[in-house]
C-alpha cells in the first residue's frame, strides 16, 4: 500500500511537485474523493502555478472514473472554489499550495455547501482508499456505471457580483488602494471585484499570474514580503494597501503610511461593521487573536466565542453557533453570508467600506481596534515539542495569579494582562509563539523569557 501520510495535512492535502505529488496520486485522491462525498457532481479550480492544470484534470479524471460530474472552472481563488461549491451546493477541489514555495502544490477540498473536511470528517477515510488504490490493494470500489461528464463553467463573473451584493461600494469616497497580488490568483479576481464601476483607483502590483512567483513568495504573513506594497503605497499616496497569499483567500492590510495593519485589528474593525447590521450576534475568534476582539465585541453589544486554530474548528463553532462573523490572526476571515467560509476579499470590501465611510486615515480608524503589543508568530525548531511545551507550563504554572489553559496548545495569562500561546505545528518540527501585552517593552521581555525555555 501507498503512503500519503507526508502530504495529507490536518485540512488538505500540499506535497512537493512531482517527488510526493503528481497527476497518479490526484487521480487516485479524486477517485477517493468521489467515492466518500457522494452526490451527483463536484466543482474543480485551480490555481496559476504550472503543475495545477495537470493535477486538476487528473483529479477530475477520478472523480468521472466513479460516474460523478465535474463542473471545471479553471482559474479561481479557493474562495472562489467556495462560492461555487456554495451556490452549486456541490462538493468541490481547489488545486492550489497557498503560500507555499512555487515547488509545492496541494489540494483544498470541501463538501457540498463549502462544509469543510478534516481528518475525522472524511479525509483520513480519502487517504486510505487513495493508498490503497496506488498500492494496488482494494482501493477505490469498481464503478460499473458510465463515466462521469466534465463542463467547463465561468464562475468569476457570478463571484464577483455576489460579493458586491453582500458589501456595497457604490457610494463611498474615492479611494486610491494599492494592491500586490504577488503573482497569484489576486491578479485574477481583483479586477473583477474592484476595477468595475466602483470609486476605488486600483493600483496594481504583480497582477501577473506566475506560479513560479518571480517577485516574492506569496505569503505576506512574512513581514518581508510585504515591503514592495509598503513602498508603492507611501510612493503613489494610497489610502490603502492590501496583499493577497497565492490562492487570494487571505487578506493583509497596511495603512496610508505603510504600516501593517495587525489582522486582529481587522477581526474587531469587521466584527464591529457585522454587529452594526445584526445587533447582538455571535463573533468566533481563535485564541490568538488579540483580546481586543473578544473586549469590543462585548462592547458592540455581541457575543464572543473562542475556539481553537484552524479553519475546521472555526466552521463548525459558526455553524453550532449561528454566528455572524469569525476572524483568525492568520488573516483568515470566515463569513456566514459566505456559506461559512473564508474570504480576503470579503474582508478586504469591509474594510474599504469603513474607510470609503469616514473621513480619517486607515491609522487613525485601526487604532480604535489595537489596543494591546502583540509579538507576532515566533517559531522554533524543537527536537521534542512535549517536553519543551512541558518545561514552559512548569515555569509558569505555579506564579501567583497565573491561569493556564490547553484547549489549544498552552496558553499561560498573567496578572498584569499579559498572555502568550504556544503550540506544536501540525506539520512541521516547530513551536510557535505568540505572545500579547499591554506595551511593546512587556511583549519583548515576556517573548524572550519563553523563548529562552522553549530554546533550552
Amino acid at each position: 500500500m501507498a503512503d500519503l501520510a507526508s502530504i495529507f495535512k490536518a485540512y488538505d492535502v500540499r506535497g512537493v511537485i512531482p517527488d510526493t505529488l503528481n497527476a497518479d496520486i490526484a487521480r487516485a485522491i479524486g477517485a477517493a474523493f468521489a467515492r466518500v462525498v457522494g452526490g451527483g457532481a463536484v466543482v474543480v479550480a485551480h490555481d496559476m502555478r504550472p503543475s495545477s492544470p495537470e493535477l486538476a484534470t487528473a483529479f477530475s479524471e477520478g472523480v468521472t472514473s466513479q460516474g460523478l460530474d465535474v463542473v471545471f472552472t479553471g482559474l479561481g481563488s479557493t474562495d472562489l472554489l467556495y462560492y461555487g461549491s456554495g451556490h452549486l451546493d456541490l462538493p468541490g477541489a481547489m488545486f492550489t499550495a497557498s503560500h507555499n514555495p512555487a515547488e509545492y502544490n496541494g489540494i483544498k477540498m470541501c463538501r457540498a455547501g463549502a462544509s469543510p473536511i478534516s481528518g475525522d470528517t472524511g479525509l483520513d477515510e480519502i487517504r486510505h482508499l487513495a493508498e490503497e488504490s496506488l498500492g494496488r490493494g482494494a482501493g477505490v470500489p469498481a464503478y460499473d456505471g458510465p463515466a462521469g461528464s466534465v463542463t467547463e463553467q465561468d464562475l468569476l463573473p457570478g463571484y464577483a457580483a455576489y460579493l458586491r451584493g453582500l458589501v456595497d461600494l457604490s457610494g463611498i469616497r474615492p479611494l486610491k488602494v494599492a494592491v500586490d497580488a504577488g503573482n497569484g490568483m489576486g491578479g485574477h479576481t481583483v479586477p473583477a471585484v474592484l476595477e468595475k464601476g466602483l470609486p476605488l483607483e486600483i493600483v496594481p502590483l504583480y497582477f501577473e499570474l506566475d506560479g513560479t512567483f518571480p517577485n516574492h513568495p506569496a505569503n505576506p504573513l512574512d513581514p518581508d514580503n510585504l515591503v514592495d506594497l509598503q513602498a508603492r503605497v507611501r510612493e503613489t499616496g494610497a489610502d490603502i494597501g492590501l496583499a493577497f497569499d497565492g490562492d487570494a483567500d487571505r487578506c493583509f492590510v497596511v495603512d496610508e503610511n505603510g504600516d501593517a495593519v495587525p489582522p486582529s485589528a481587522i477581526t474587531a474593525m469587521v466584527a464591529a461593521q457585522e454587529l452594526k447590521r445584526e445587533p447582538g450576534s455571535t463573533v468566533i475568534h481563535n485564541l490568538i487573536t488579540s483580546r481586543a476582539v473578544p473586549e469590543i465585541v462585548r462592547e458592540r453589544g455581541g457575543v464572543p466565542v473562542r475556539t481553537r486554530v484552524g479553519h475546521s474548528f472555526i466552521k463548525a463553532t459558526m455553524a453550532e453557533t449561528g454566528a455572524i462573523f469569525g476572524g483568525e490572526h492568520s488573516a483568515h476571515y470566515y463569513f456566514r453570508e459566505f456559506w461559512r467560509a473564508d474570504t480576503g476579499m470579503l474582508a478586504a470590501m469591509h474594510v474599504l467600506r469603513v474607510l470609503g465611510n469616514d473621513d480619517r486615515p486607515l491609522s487613525r480608524i485601526a487604532e480604535e481596534y489595537s489596543r494591546y503589543a502583540g509579538s507576532g508568530e515566533v517559531n522554533s525548531r524543537v527536537d521534542d515539542a512535549p517536553g519543551r511545551m512541558a518545561a514552559v507550563r512548569a515555569a509558569f504554572v505555579d506564579r501567583n495569579g497565573v491561569t493556564v489553559d490547553e484547549l489549544d496548545g498552552l496558553t499561560v495569562s498573567l496578572p498584569d494582562g499579559s498572555w502568550f500561546n504556544v503550540r506544536a505545528s501540525n506539520t512541521e518540527p516547530l513551536l510557535r509563539l505568540n505572545v500579547e501585552a499591554p506595551d511593546e517593552a512587556s511583549t519583548a521581555a515576556l517573548r524572550d523569557e519563553v523563548l529562552a525555555i522553549v530554546r533550552a
